[in-house]
């Protein structure tokens, strides 16, 4: 039996909260994106085609969101600790050295450009085939995997144990 529009959603919100904290690293903010995302989606509900993919509609709802937020001039600066994104964490934390790995990596993460950590975080994190992800973004699957490509390059030099070669950004 299929599930009913509002189901879908529900059952898509865990993964748009967890997206949605990798890519501002602040609690607030995320809840906030996945909220203006959840009230668009509900308040267009009409619209929505019968059999259309709920997930992939949803995460282009909140990437478009957060590319909105990012246009716009920030209010005012604030430096954030970000904490870990959960799945991460829960992954890397079962190798013995990887504690103060985690930490470095996700600095690496948000360091990345917009649209290489987008990518990433996509495939990574949420788990995305290369062809959902790249659906989602629209852009053609050479151009997600060039993406992904030049993300994990640069995640594995500013990773590297070489003093100041490991904070740069090629």
């Amino acid at each position: 039996m299929r599930m009913d529009f509002v189901e879908e959603i529900e059952a898509v919100i865990p993964s748009l909260r967890r997206y949605a904290h990798a890519l501002v690293h602040d609690r607030a903010a995320a809840e906030d994106l996945v909220e203006d995302c959840l009230r668009r989606a509900l308040a267009r509900r009409a619209e929505w085609q019968p059999g259309a993919a709920v997930k992939t509609c949803m995460f282009r709802i909140l990437l478009n969101r957060y590319r909105d937020r990012l246009r716009q001039p920030p209010a005012r600066p604030t430096l954030v600790a970000a904490p870990p994104p959960p799945r991460l964490a829960d992954r890397l934390a079962h190798h013995p050295a990887a504690h103060p790995a985690v930490h470095d990596v996700q600095q690496a993460i948000a360091r990345l450009p917009a649209d290489q950590r987008v990518a990433l975080l996509l495939v990574m994190l949420e788990g995305m085939s290369v062809d959902e992800a790249a659906a989602l973004l629209a852009i053609s699957r050479q151009a997600l995997i060039a993406r992904l490509a030049r993300a994990r390059a640069a995640l594995s030099r500013m990773t590297a144990p070489q003093g100041d070669a490991r904070r740069s950004i090629a």
